[in-house]
């Protein structure tokens, strides 16, 4: 009787055919556009405009998995880089469901909630983006009045700024240093606003220094 698969096992099987797969079909839909109206990009602007954007997309990829994979588990991680959206969604919602059932990321229990969480949140996306698309003549007047545009572009700094409330009530002092670095970085170069994502990692070393420092000196 051959051994059953265990559930890391199952799930780095799984994940990688997914994902590949995930990618065969975004590639497809351009590629079919390609072939059935025969308008095939040029190569030399295709890699040129590639050269601009490809660099900073691989970067953030690079940093997004090293920051991300022990915070959502194996099963989250999968799921979340296939159904997109990290950030602003998933890591979030993972982060939350963590916090309210009172588990830590990297263990067995945080990794069941995390991957739950974010499975939940890809069905209740794709179920709003389908209702939007069946209903956005209706709902379109309402998504465009003036008097809804500042909640509108202030959605992601309410979601993060509660849950960073959490998270910097654990530990204040450890959380103040790289906070008030990064104030200070955006308020100087407001064009770093762009590059978030690369900054994470620069946070959390930050975090790691001081929270080290602070130890040493007993104020821990």
């Amino acid at each position: 009787m051959k051994n059953k698969r265990t559930y890391m096992e199952s799930i780095h099987l799984a994940g990688p055919i997914w994902m590949i797969s995930a990618l065969l079909v975004l590639i497809m839909v351009p590629a079919a556009i390609s072939i059935r109206y025969d308008a095939w990009p040029i190569l030399s602007v295709f890699l040129l405009a590639m050269l601009g954007v490809a660099p900073m997309f691989w970067t953030v990829a690079i940093i997004e998995v090293f920051t991300y994979i022990p915070m959502l588990g194996v099963g989250g991680s999968y799921l979340g880089f296939v159904t997109g959206n990290m950030a602003n969604l998933k890591v979030p919602c993972a982060v939350n469901a963590m916090n309210v059932a009172k588990v830590e990321p990297s263990t067995e229990e945080g990794e069941v909630i995390s991957t739950i969480a974010i499975a939940i949140s890809s069905i209740v996306t794709t179920l709003i983006i389908t209702l939007g698309v069946l209903l956005l003549v209706q709902i379109r007047p309402i998504l465009e009045d003036p008097l809804l545009a500042p909640a509108f572009a202030n959605i992601l700094p309410a979601l993060f700024g509660a849950l960073g409330v959490v998270f910097v009530s654990r530990n204040w002092k450890v959380a103040m240093p790289p906070i008030l670095v990064m104030v200070v970085l955006f308020i100087s170069i407001p064009a770093l606003a762009t590059a978030v994502g690369v900054l994470v990692p620069v946070g959390v070393v930050i975090a790691v220094v001081c929270a080290r420092f602070m130890y040493k000196k007993g104020w821990l």
